[in-house]
């Protein structure tokens, strides 16, 4: 049971973020606010990581 939540809840912050992605803001604003709302649910990021994460979820959406 706690492994479909922990997915349920991966694929809802994976699906936020892409949602965010077709925002017209620039990168920078982009990426700040995917921190923020990472942050507001307890998951705490590096710069690295957020970077990382953007360019998968880009190259998902680009397929």
């Amino acid at each position: 049971m706690k492994g479909l939540l922990y997915a349920f809840l991966g694929g809802a912050v994976v699906g936020c973020a892409a949602a965010i992605l077709f925002a017209p803001e620039s990168g920078k604003d982009l990426r700040e606010r995917i921190r923020r709302m990472l942050r507001n649910r307890g998951i705490d990021f590096t710069d690295d990581d957020i970077d990382a994460l953007v360019a998968q979820i880009s190259s998902e959406i680009k397929e």
